[in-house]
């Protein structure tokens, strides 16, 4: 059920959830869902092979993804496409309270992933450098992306050419050493923003922004005013030291989904296209 809440700015998430395997403890997903309406996982993709577990366990787990998965031929991506979406699926799965290989992906037209039949849970993926990181949200679209934090952005012209006037304008006022994770943290908040709002690199990243000198609590426009006011929250973390990790949060304006029982969560249009086969196949049947 839905509770009557608005989100608020500056609004807190827990840290990135550890998992090393499928039979790991994933109590705290449905904590950090249940506190914050939102909770990241985060596994390293050689911890993490459900490619090893058989074709057979790897095709029921996958479900319709099984064709792409088949449709790779190279390994390395393979393995990765395989460990995500089953990571993805298996967080998903501790949330709803449902077996993992019961839920399905379904992709929009820019590829961003959702759940078949359930409305009240929103999901995003990004992998890194052999990081995998499933994002899941109850309030609103929620976007993850996810970099190592020595990847070079900063210079060669890189930087104006994805970062607004009043971000370069922000970044070129810090000292030296701090530009170039300036520019990733802006870098991961736009792709998160930008898969949130199922846009991906179609949306131009000089057309918005954030404060690369300090902890983001807005989107902003070209020349540094405010754009959302409210209507989403965004995170900037560090994971093992290692990578630096974006997080953009909407609220859809029906405040936070409370009960995750898939009973509760299953999409209602499809409940009544169900019910509606049902009853004209109850009529036809009379009718013969």
């Amino acid at each position: 059920m839905r509770a009557p809440r608005r989100r608020t700015p500056g609004r807190t998430l827990g840290e990135p959830i550890t998992i090393s395997g499928s039979s790991a403890d994933w109590s705290r997903v449905r904590a950090d869902l249940d506190r914050h309406g939102a909770a990241l996982v985060c596994a390293q993709e050689d911890d993490w092979r459900p490619d090893r577990a058989g074709a057979p366990r790897l095709r029921a787990l996958l479900g319709h993804d099984w064709e792409r998965y088949q449709e790779l031929t190279q390994p390395q991506a393979r393995a990765r496409f395989a460990a995500s979406r089953v990571l993805l699926k298996c967080a998903a799965a501790a949330a709803l309270g449902v077996p993992p290989h019961s839920l399905e992906l379904g992709y929009g037209l820019t590829g961003r992933p959702g759940l078949r039949g359930y409305d009240g849970l929103h999901i995003s993926l990004s992998h890194t450098d052999g990081l995998l990181l499933a994002g899941l949200a109850t309030d609103g679209p929620i976007g993850v992306d996810a970099e190592r934090g020595d990847r070079p952005l900063y210079g060669a012209g890189l930087c104006r050419q994805m970062c607004t006037p009043h971000e370069v304008e922000r970044i070129e006022a810090l000292p030296p050493a701090e530009r170039n994770p300036a520019v990733l943290r802006v870098w991961t908040l736009k792709e998160a923003y930008s898969k949130a709002v199922g846009l991906g690199l179609r949306l131009g990243f000089t057309e918005f922004g954030f404060s690369p000198d300090r902890a983001p609590t807005d989107l902003l426009l070209p020349d540094g005013t405010p754009g959302t006011v409210g209507a989403w929250a965004f995170h900037t973390l560090t994971f093992e030291d290692t990578y630096t990790i974006g997080v953009a949060i909407g609220d859809d304006g029906f405040g936070r989904t409370t009960d995750l029982a898939a009973a509760t969560a299953l999409d209602p249009r499809i409940v009544d296209a169900v019910l509606a086969a049902a009853a004209e196949e109850e009529r036809a049947a009379a009718a013969r």
